[in-house]
């Protein structure tokens, strides 16, 4: 799995260029967290692109949820550019109130992976809702009453990051705390994001390094006057 996302990884740009996953294919995945078995259906081809795979920053951030440095029992959390929907998955079967979200093409793949990880005596607190949202857009549609904010792998081209961050704002208004798992890809200005974009309005902590993978996962809560 590493090899391939590796692979994908170099041509990985949004919006999906014309020739990006080309041959549409599928496969699925078992992934174990403690006792959650996670099975991860990714379906790549030209219309999910970045979305299809599962990101190795989202298998750091389900083990980081799973180790329980973040207990998500009871909470609401919200999941941006959840693509396969791993993290809120697993947060949901943990016992979180969970809203995955990402575009719409990507909407499809992230509620036939919820069906598929429906745990055999049901969801422990509710079933994961799935909905659209475009950052910077309509965010507005979304509440700003949730607990937590997370994000895998979703730092990754400067042209969304002012979006990203005006709908980070929103939704962390209210008091969430925000947790995002990243590759720092130095290319695509992601350690530039921590350190200039996201801490004009948050503050934030490096919480977990993957010095191996190049992956941080960062901590952070708005500021007073951030909005």
């Amino acid at each position: 799995m590493t090899s391939r996302n590796e692979e994908l990884e170099e041509g990985a740009l949004f919006p999906v260029e014309d020739g990006l996953f080309a041959d549409c294919f599928s496969e699925e995945a078992v992934y174990r967290f403690g006792e959650q078995e996670l099975k991860i259906s990714q379906l790549f081809g030209a219309s999910l692109g970045v979305a299809a795979p599962v990101w190795d920053a989202a298998v750091c951030l389900c083990r980081y949820v799973e180790e329980a440095p973040l207990d998500v029992s009871g909470r609401r959390v919200i999941e941006l550019g959840s693509g396969t929907g791993i993290v809120g998955i697993l947060a949901a079967r943990l016992g979180a109130d969970v809203t995955l979200t990402d575009l719409p093409h990507a909407i499809p793949q992230l509620k036939n992976n919820v069906t598929a990880n429906t745990p055999p005596l049901g969801w422990p607190f509710v079933t994961p809702s799935v909905l659209p949202l475009s950052w910077g857009l309509d965010h507005d549609r979304f509440p700003s009453d949730w607990d937590l904010v997370l994000g895998a792998d979703i730092v990754y081209l400067s042209e969304t990051y002012s979006l990203l961050l005006d709908t980070l704002t929103h939704l962390c208004k209210n008091g969430a705390t925000l947790y995002l798992s990243s590759k720092m890809r130095a290319e695509h200005g992601t350690p530039d994001f921590y350190d200039n974009i996201l801490s004009q309005r948050f503050n934030c902590q490096l919480v977990c390094c993957d010095a191996l993978q190049n992956i941080n996962i960062y901590r952070a809560t708005l500021r007073r006057g951030g909005e």
